[in-house]
């Protein structure tokens, strides 16, 4: 198993892809497999998540790139300003992981959830997209 144990600069040059869903990519010691098919594992200082394009290597220069796998989420558009800020307290409310974009939110699909953006007269979509949340105000974007 190859050990990546440093995060390299985003623009570097990668040898590999790791693609990992959400609740992988919060995990900060793992095994886990590359696109190439080569067992690494993630040992990285903990309470350090994997963010979307992050480029982690090792000693001798190795180099993966972190991928944001597509899972299953709920999408809502809207372009009313303060009917989207009634959605993001609502969710944040919650402490639900939510990916903000311009007039568009993304969470993991949560039914219970949905009901509520229904009942606050959203529409809410399903999707299989990559997942990339706001990282919180306490935490590094690794960017």
């Amino acid at each position: 198993m190859l050990k990546l144990t440093e995060t390299a600069h985003p623009e570097a040059s990668t040898d590999d892809i790791l693609t990992l869903p959400y609740d992988a990519r919060q995990k900060s010691r793992q095994p886990a497999v590359t696109a190439g098919g080569l067992e690494v594992g993630v040992f990285l200082p903990r309470g350090q998540t994997l963010r979307h394009g992050m480029v982690l290597s090792n000693e001798q220069g190795f180099r993966v790139r972190v991928n944001a796998a597509a899972e299953e989420v709920s999408v809502v558009k809207c372009a009313d300003a303060l009917q989207f800020a009634r959605a993001c307290y609502h969710l944040g409310n919650r402490h639900v992981a939510l990916q903000i974009l311009p007039g568009e939110l993304r969470f993991l699909t949560d039914h219970v959830l949905d009901q509520m953006l229904v009942g606050l007269g959203l529409n809410v979509e399903h999707h299989t997209l990559p997942f990339e949340p706001e990282a919180g105000a306490y935490h590094q974007h690794g960017h």
